[in-house]
């Protein structure tokens, strides 16, 4: 399991919304919505 870094949900990467490779990284979201808040800013989201 991973955590959208957006809104903190616990995702499973096999069902996650979408996902975005950020520095190396890939992220898991639970919505469309917050990956797209991600990918307007990644860097304010990858901690």
């Amino acid at each position: 399991m991973e955590k959208d870094p957006v809104c903190g949900m616990t995702v499973d990467p096999k069902r996650a919304a979408g996902s975005s490779v950020y520095k190396g990284r890939t992220f898991y979201f639970c919505s469309s919505g917050c990956k797209a808040s991600f990918d307007r800013n990644p860097a304010q989201f990858a901690k």
